[in-house]
This record gives C-alpha cells, sequence and structure tokens, in this order.
C-alpha cells in the first residue's frame, strides 16, 4: 500500500474522491495568492531600498513609463515564440523577423502613415514566418539552423533594401529611414494631476504606488493596448478554444494528434505564421514607437530577449508578461539612471534573502547557502562602491537574462516535443 493511500491523500494534495475540477480551481487559486504575495514584497523590497539609497527613479513614473515602451517589443517578440513553441516550432529567428517588422515598418511607414507601417512590418515579419514554417515543417530542416539562418537573412535581406529603396530619402539613407508620422497616446484624464504630487512626495510605498499607477497610464501608445489585447486573445484562442487545444497537442505529441484526426502540419504552419506576424508587429513598435525611425540595428538583440521571457514564463502568456515586464525594467534603468541601477543591488540582495528562507524552509540548504552567500556580496559591493562601471550598466539587461533563466530552470516544462522533426505517419 503506498503512502499516499495510507495517509489518505492523493499525490496532489487532495482526497481521492474530490473532485479534480475543484481541485484544480483551488491550486490555480493558491498559485494566484502566491503571486500576489511575491507581487507585494517585490514592491516593498523596492520601496525600502528606494528610501534608504535615495534612488529616486526606482519607481517613478517615467522609469515605469519608459520600462513599459521597452517590455512590449520584447514581450510580442516571446508571445511570437510562445505560439510557434506550443506547436513544437522552436524559433529563434525572432530576431530576423523582428528586424524584418522594423525596416516594413519604416519604409511604408514614412511614406503611407503609421497604420500602414504597422500592416507593413506584420507582413514582412510573416514573410519571414513563412520561410522558417516551410524550411521546419514542409522540408523537416533542424528549427535552430533555420532560425540561425533567418536571423542572417532578416539582415542581409534589410541592408540591401535599404540600400536600393531608402538612399535619397529626405532624412533616409543607406541605414535609416525619414521620420515616421507619431501615433497617438491615451492617457486616464486627470490621474496624471493627481498622482504626480504623491510621487514627489516620496513616501513609502504610496509614493511608489502613484509613481507605478502614473507610468502605466498616462501617455500610453495606442500599439501598447493593441499589444495587451494580444496577450489576452493568445490566451483565450491557446487555451480556450478547441482550435488551441489541437494547436498545443502537435506540440506536446503530434503522432497522438494525428491519429486523432488533428492536421499536424496545418497548425504548425500557422503558429509559425503567426509567429513571424508577431515578431514583425515587435519590429514596427520599435522603428514607429520608440524610435520614431528605422535605423539599422535597432532591434540589439530584443528578439533573443524575447525567446528568453517566454522561457522564464513557462511557455505562458501570464509568465511572459512577468518576464518581459522584468527585462524591459532593467532596460529602463540602465538607460536612465546609473545610481537606481546600483541600488538594484540591494533589491537583488533582498530578493536572495527571500530565496534563501525559501529554501531553508523547503530544505533545500545548500540553495540556501549559496544564495545568502551571494545575496551578503551583493551587499558588501554596493557599500563599497558608489556607482557600477559603465559596462556593468549597459549589460543590465542581457545579466538580468541570464540570472532569471538560472533561477528559473529548476521549474521549467517545455512542451514534450518542441524542436523535434514530425513527418506524418511516422512513430515517435
Amino acid at each position: 500500500m503506498s503512502t499516499s493511500t495510507q495517509t489518505g491523500t492523493s499525490d496532489a494534495g487532495h482526497t481521492p474522491d474530490e473532485d479534480p475540477a475543484l481541485a484544480r480551481r483551488r491550486a490555480v487559486t493558491n498559485k494566484r495568492y502566491r503571486l500576489l504575495i511575491a507581487v507585494a514584497l517585490g514592491l516593498v523590497a523596492l520601496s525600502a531600498v528606494r528610501v534608504f539609497s535615495g534612488a529616486g527613479d526606482l519607481t517613478s513614473g517615467g522609469t515605469i513609463g519608459a520600462a513599459l515602451s521597452l517590455a512590449v517589443p520584447i514581450g510580442m517578440a516571446g508571445l511570437g515564440g510562445l505560439w510557434a513553441e506550443r506547436a513544437g516550432v522552436v524559433n529563434i529567428g525572432l530576431e530576423g523577423m523582428m528586424i524584418l517588422g522594423t525596416f516594413g515598418a519604416g519604409w511604408i511607414g514614412w511614406q503611407h502613415g503609421p497604420w500602414l507601417g504597422v500592416l507593413a512590418a506584420i507582413v514582412f515579419g510573416t514573410l519571414g514566418g513563412l520561410v522558417h514554417s516551410i524550411a521546419t515543417v514542409s522540408f523537416g530542416v533542424d528549427h535552430i539552423v533555420s532560425g540561425v539562418a533567418i536571423n542572417i537573412l532578416g539582415l542581409g535581406v534589410t541592408q540591401f533594401l535599404a540600400s536600393v529603396l531608402l538612399e535619397g530619402t529626405p532624412g533616409g539613407g543607406e541605414s535609416q529611414s525619414p521620420r515616421i508620422p507619431p501615433l497617438p497616446t491615451v492617457s486616464i484624464p486627470g490621474l496624471n494631476d493627481l498622482l504626480l504630487p504623491l510621487e514627489k512626495h516620496g513616501w513609502f510605498l504610496i509614493s511608489d504606488l502613484a509613481g507605478i499607477v502614473r507610468g502605466l497610464t498616462t501617455n500610453v501608445s495606442v500599439l501598447t493596448l493593441v499589444a495587451v489585447g494580444l496577450v489576452i486573445a493568445t490566451y483565450y484562442v491557446l487555451w480556450q478554444t478547441p482550435f488551441g487545444l489541437r494547436l498545443r497537442s502537435c506540440g506536446e505529441d503530434p503522432y497522438a494528434a494525428e491519429s486523432l484526426g488533428v492536421r499536424v502540419y496545418l497548425h504548425k504552419h500557422i503558429a509559425v505564421l503567426v509567429s513571424g506576424a508577431l515578431a514583425g508587429f515587435a519590429g514596427a513598435y520599435l522603428a514607429i514607437v520608440a524610435a520614431g525611425i528605422y535605423r539599422e540595428g535597432q532591434t540589439g538583440g530584443r528578439g533573443y530577449i524575447g525567446l528568453a521571457a517566454m522561457i522564464f514564463g513557462n511557455w505562458r502568456p501570464g509568465g511572459l508578461v512577468a518576464g518581459a515586464g522584468l527585462f524591459g525594467y532593467t532596460d529602463a534603468m540602465q538607460l536612465r539612471n546609473a545610481e537606481a541601477v546600483h541600488a538594484l543591488l540591494l533589491v537583488v540582495a533582498l530578493i536572495l534573502a527571500g530565496v534563501a528562507i525559501a529554501s531553508v524552509i523547503r530544505r533545500r540548504f545548500v540553495s540556501a547557502v549559496i544564495s545568502t552567500v551571494i545575496g551578503i556580496l551583493m551587499v558588501v559591493w554596493y557599500a563599497r562602491t558608489d556607482a557600477l562601471p559603465d559596462q556593468i550598466t549597459f549589460m543590465t539587461p542581457y545579466i538580468t537574462t541570464l540570472l532569471v533563466l538560472a533561477l528559473a530552470s529548476q521549474r521549467l516544462r517545455m512542451p514534450k516535443a518542441d524542436g523535434l522533426v514530425y513527418r506524418r505517419g511516422g512513430s515517435r
């Protein structure tokens, strides 16, 4: 007789005769409570560090607004990766598809307006997705090889097209387009005037909340609202519809899906095309909203960071949003205020202290010791320096990427057939 039977409970933590649907709802509710507690503790830690260090930009409205703007292209690229990988296709060509999107937005946007620029970016990104889809799904090319080729191809094609189509344009040239007309922004009327005085008071927690809300509700681009809608739509389509269930089954076990009548090739092609379209949309955001111009090299590796955000989010939209927000926040910090980046050392130390406590509770003493030692080193580093070297400040988003992936690696579960070549009528 198993231990779970003797104690009258199952391995899932509920009684054997408990309704499975009720158990799932309870698990989701507990997970949400833990998430809310983690967010609250993180906000308290940020506020405490801001008060102690005097780095007001840690939670200022300007920083949060910049973080939101920087998080959107990362999140949209990651969302594209989520669509592809949920169908079993690894897409590291997101960077190349974003590059194609930035060029499409710049080339069409300056001539015909920003909305047609967005549409052109989506079309260009979809074309990149089409190449990746034909290579990997139709011809069985290794997904990594195809993705690398897309990145190289995207850069080469845009350089060639820019030299042909943008050379001699007013304010443009081989490496950039003329200025693109801006898209409108939206704000909640009166909220900025109400929250700005509260933020400037510097009160513990209250001023931080005011700064965060002000940054999220003032001068928000309409493309940001579209991006939020795309995240919600992705969750609904992939997790609440029969089509989404069939698509996700292709990423878990395509041969079982095939035996049930699912058109695996079709679903994989659709997923990769949507992936390319979303990456193109991310490129449009960079060119039109973030910069107002197409410029060679402006993606800056954000396609790869988007992929990291997707992995951090455990291949789910909610976690992806959290990962993109984290990377966008650290990117905004290094662009706005080196003093605030220096103060992040204390934030990291507090996070590691929490990890150490949780590890002790779970009797993972090696992890607790490692977290404690690193946390102490962070505090010593902060105490013995007044600022971080410029090189480290510039590398903050990329260091964050590595740290987050390292910390998240223990709880990840990728789709089982992700990256595997599928042939109709074959076997596992």
